[in-house]
């Protein structure tokens, strides 16, 4: 997990928790570094998250939805795409949805949470690519553009954004041209500020942040990228709820 500069300016691995008020308290699945994350196995705390999860903008229609918008349990994730962590989370997240998605029980809402001391003017500039995407194709094309760029990137502001985004574009069918005019046109600017805000308001503090919402309008924290069988057990206690 990379944690935003408004707690720690550094770029090291943090410890990873992921939260979710369950039974008595909440569940949560503690990680140490990075590279032991996959280890880590649930636990019972009483211990809550910090921020309030009742910020969260309500997910609708606009929001950039993979799977059934009226699925049971909707997973909103804050990510930066410079991110090695959301990288990684992001493929665990494609998996969910082969294994969730396909029957209707989850969907994914993707959100902007770039780390400006982090990842200075790439995460941004590349959020704002993605919702030219968005624009020009479709959610279709959202997700398309985000997956082809984990993909292809190496994360840590190490992409060529000026040959990389409009390739992808290509690739992806877009037209250049159009795509090239909404990336300098600033139009997407408020609304990538504005999901930051509403991540930081709900309590994240690093990427990739997310949110796990039942049906009833539960909502519970899963903070890190945390590997598929931890977010397995999530969902599942989840869905047990309904």
């Amino acid at each position: 997990m990379e944690e935003s500069p408004k707690q720690n300016n550094l770029s090291t691995p943090a410890a990873i928790v992921v939260a979710g008020v369950f039974v008595a308290g909440a569940i949560y699945l503690a990680a140490g570094p990075a590279n032991s994350v996959e280890r880590q196995q649930p636990q019972v705390t009483e211990q809550q998250e910090s921020g309030d999860l009742e910020q969260m903008t309500p997910v609708t229609a606009e929001d950039h939805v993979r799977g059934n918008l009226h699925a049971p349990i909707k997973i909103v994730e804050y990510s930066d795409m410079e991110c090695p962590f959301c990288k990684r989370f992001h493929s665990t997240m494609q998996q969910v949805m082969d294994g969730y998605g396909k029957s209707g029980q989850v969907a994914w809402i993707y959100r902007h949470f770039p780390l400006d001391s982090l990842h200075p003017v790439k995460a941004r500039a590349e959020a704002v690519a993605s919702e030219c995407a968005n624009e020009l194709g479709g959610n279709d094309a959202f997700w398309k553009f985000t997956d082809r760029f984990f993909e292809v990137t190496p994360s840590n502001n190490q992409t060529d954004i000026d040959a990389v985004l409009p390739q992808i574009a290509q690739e992806i069918g877009l037209d250049k041209s159009q795509f090239a005019t909404c990336l300098t046109s600033g139009k997407y600017d408020e609304h990538v500020q504005n999901d930051l805000d509403n991540a930081i308001a709900t309590g994240g503090n690093g990427t990739p942040w997310s949110i796990v919402v039942t049906e009833s309008g539960k909502k519970y924290p899963l903070s890190g990228a945390q590997p598929y069988e931890a977010v397995k057990q999530l969902i599942e206690l989840a869905l047990s709820e309904q």
